[in-house]
């Protein structure tokens, strides 16, 4: 690719030697595989809410298999990661296109302390649901006393 000054040169009729062009389109080409983007993930949508003892995640993962999905908790942060695979490999026009197709991922951070052994994960219906057993400081409890 030639930039903008080897063009306004051309243009000019100002002769580059083709050992010289050709050495600056692979010096560029080298720098562009180098910089290239990740390929790009779909976020994942999730609900999450607590109730008295736990903090629920509920997320719509529909088409995907359990064994697709990766689930893991590092400090305070839980992750879900997985891949949607596309079931039917045909080209085509579209005239819309509104489902994700690829990988996926979601990082939550947890609001509230929870217990870290205390996780657990149901894959139902496309709906992944996660239950974390919260750690309460201000729950209040009787100690009783004895004589």
């Amino acid at each position: 690719m030639a930039n903008f000054f080897e063009k306004l040169k051309r243009g000019m009729g100002i002769e580059i030697p083709i050992e010289e062009e050709k050495k600056k389109e692979e010096k560029i080409e080298a720098k562009e595989k180098k910089e290239r983007w990740p390929e790009p993930e779909g976020e994942l949508a999730v609900d999450m809410y607590q109730t008295e003892n736990e903090l629920v995640i509920l997320s719509a993962i529909a088409g995907v298999k359990p064994e697709d999905l990766n689930l893991y908790l590092e400090g305070e942060v839980i992750f879900i990661e997985g891949e949607r695979k596309k079931p039917i490999d045909e080209k085509g026009d579209y005239f819309l296109q509104e489902c994700y197709w690829g990988k996926f991922s979601r990082k939550i951070v947890l609001p509230v302390e929870i217990n870290p052994e205390k996780i657990s994960a149901t894959f139902k219906d496309g709906i992944l649901t996660i239950r974390i057993q919260k750690i309460s400081k201000e729950r209040k409890r009787k100690i009783p006393i004895k004589s």
